[in-house]
C-alpha cells in the first residue's frame, strides 16, 4: 500500500526477505534516522550468535578488553558495577537471575562480530562506533535509560523485552543513587519481546529499557556521536598548539554514501554549522584573504585526525622490529598478505580532484591518490593484486605505518609435508 501524507509511519515491521532495514535504505534514512525509532521483526532470519555466553565471559577476564558487570538487587533497587578485568572466578559468585555483562568493542576482537557491521553499508564506518555484547541472565537489565547517539540492538540469543518512551516531551532527570546514569521516572509508549534475528533501532535522546525473559545475548551496534563541548575541546587544542606564546585572550540529513569511509562535503559542513564562527580565522587568515583556504584544509585535517583518535579502545604496540619493504614485497609474492590491526580506525577525504588525505588512528598521510586512499580503507587485508593497484607512495604509507603497529605482514602458509610411510 502506497503511504500518503496522512498515513502514520509504521513502529513496527516484519523484514523477512526483504534485509535488515525491511525497506530500502533511503526510505528508512528519511522517515527514521534521528526521528523516530523502528522495531524490524526478522531483520536477520535464523540469525545465530557468533559469540557464546562464555566466549564473552573469558573475554571480560581480559586486561584489554572493556567490560562492566552490572548486578541490580531487586529487592532494595540497588545498582552496582564492576568494571574489568574480572577475576577468573568471579561468575562462580554471581546471584541466579539480575545480572547482565557488557563487554565493548568486542568487533575489534572476533572477526566474525566485526561482520555484522557489513550488513549496514549505508552507515558511514567513521561514524560506527563498536559492537558492543551483552549478556544477561533471567531479570538481567542495565536500568531504563538514554544514549545520546542512534543505536542498532540486535537479539542474538534468547527473549528480551523491550519498552521505549517515545514521548518527544519525556521526562529527563536522573537517580541520584545509582552508579550508572539511570532515568528518575520512565513512562513506556511501547514495549515488545525480541527473539534471534530481530532489530531494534533507536535514535538519540529516546528512553529505553530492556529486561532479559531468559538467558540471553543483545548485539549493540553504537555510532560516534561527539558532543559539542568534545569537537570545540579538541579543535581548540589544535588551534592552542599553533597560537604561539604571544596569543593570548583576545547526522538528520544523512544519505547512503558513495564510500562508507570517505569524509565527504556534507559531513564537513555539519563539522563546519557544529563548530560555528571557530573555524574562520582559525589558521589566521582574514575573512576573504586567500589564506582563508587555509582555515578549510586545518579543518580537514583535524576532524580526520578526531574522528579516526575518538574513543579508541587499545593501544597499538609496535613491533619489535620493524617490517622493511623488502619484507613485504617478498611477502606477497609468496602468497602472503598485509593486514590491518583491527583497533586502527581509518577514513579518508578529496584534495581536489584526485588527491586525498588518509587518516589511520588520528595520523594523517597526504598525498595519496583519492582512489588508493579508498582501496586501503575498503580492504582489511591486502593481498598481491590489491598491492599491485596502489603506487609507491600508498605503499610506502602502508610500510611506515606497520613500523607503528598498524599493520603486519603474514607469510603463506607452508603445504604440510606428507606423513612417512613405513
Amino acid at each position: 500500500m502506497t503511504r500518503t501524507a496522512t498515513t502514520p509511519l509504521p513502529i513496527e515491521i516484519d523484514a523477512r526477505g526483504q534485509g535488515p532495514l525491511g525497506m530500502p535504505v533511503a526510505d528508512f534514512l528519511r522517515d527514521y534516522w534521528q526521528k523516530r525509532p523502528l522495531l524490524i521483526r526478522n531483520a536477520f532470519p535464523g540469525f545465530a550468535s557468533p559469540i557464546s555466553p562464555d566466549d564473552l565471559g573469558a573475554l571480560s577476564l581480559q586486561a584489554t578488553a572493556l567490560s562492566r558487570l552490572i548486578l541490580w538487587n531487586r529487592k532494595k533497587d540497588r545498582w552496582s558495577v564492576e568494571t574489568g578485568p574480572l577475576p577468573e572466578d568471579r561468575f562462580d559468585r554471581v546471584p541466579e537471575r539480575d545480572w547482565t555483562l557488557l563487554v565493548q568493542d568486542v568487533d575489534k576482537w572476533d572477526p566474525e562480530v566485526r561482520a555484522l557491521i557489513d550488513a549496514f553499508p549505508f552507515l558511514p564506518r567513521w561514524r560506527i562506533d563498536d559492537v558492543m555484547i551483552s549478556f544477561a541472565v533471567k531479570g538481567g537489565s542495565v536500568g531504563a535509560h538514554i544514549d545520546q547517539y542512534d543505536v542498532f540492538l540486535l537479539q542474538g540469543m534468547g527473549r528480551r523485552h523491550w519498552q521505549i518512551d517515545a514521548d518527544p516531551a519525556q521526562c529527563v532527570e536522573f537517580r541520584e543513587d545509582a552508579p550508572i546514569k539511570l532515568l528518575k521516572t520512565f513512562t513506556p509508549s511501547h514495549e515488545w519481546t525480541l527473539g534471534p534475528g530481530d532489530l531494534l533501532y533507536l535514535p538519540p535522546g529516546l528512553g529505553h529499557h530492556g529486561v532479559a525473559l531468559d538467558p540471553c545475548l543483545t548485539f549493540s551496534l553504537g555510532m560516534r556521536a561527539p558532543a559539542k563541548a568534545e569537537l570545540i575541546e579538541d579543535f581548540a587544542l589544535e588551534l592552542a598548539s599553533r597560537a604561539g606564546e604571544k596569543a593570548r585572550y583576545a547526522d538528520p540529513d544523512l544519505t547512503a554514501p558513495a564510500d562508507a569511509y570517505e569524509i565527504d562535503e556534507a559531513a564537513l559542513d555539519r563539522v563546519r554549522a557544529t563548530l560555528g564562527g571557530m573555524v574562520a580565522g582559525a589558521a589566521g587568515s582574514q575573512s576573504g584573504s586567500p589564506d582563508a583556504e587555509a582555515d578549510d584544509i586545518l579543518l580537514r585535517r583535524w576532524f580526520g585526525r578526531f574522528i579516526t583518535r575518538y574513543r579508541a579502545s587499545g593501544d597499538l604496540q609496535p613491533p619489535k622490529k620493524a617490517p622493511t619493504r623488502s619484507a613485504f614485497d617478498d611477502a606477497l609474492a609468496a602468497g602472503g598478505v598485509v593486514q590491518r590491526h583491527p583497533f586502527s580506525r581509518v577514513a579518508w577525504l578529496r584534495v581536489g580532484k584526485t588527491r586525498a588525505m588518509w587518516f589511520v588512528t588520528g595520523s594523517d598521510i597526504e598525498g595519496l591518490r583519492a582512489k588508493d586512499a579508498a582501496l586501503l580503507c575498503r580492504h582489511h587485508t591486502l593481498n598481491a593484486a590489491i598491492w599491485g593497484q596502489l603506487d609507491e607512495h600508498a605503499r610506502e604509507a602502508v610500510v611506515a605505518l606497520a613500523a607503528l603497529g598498524h599493520y603486519r605482514v603474514v607469510a603463506a602458509k607452508k603445504p604440510r609435508a606428507p606423513g612417512r610411510k613405513g
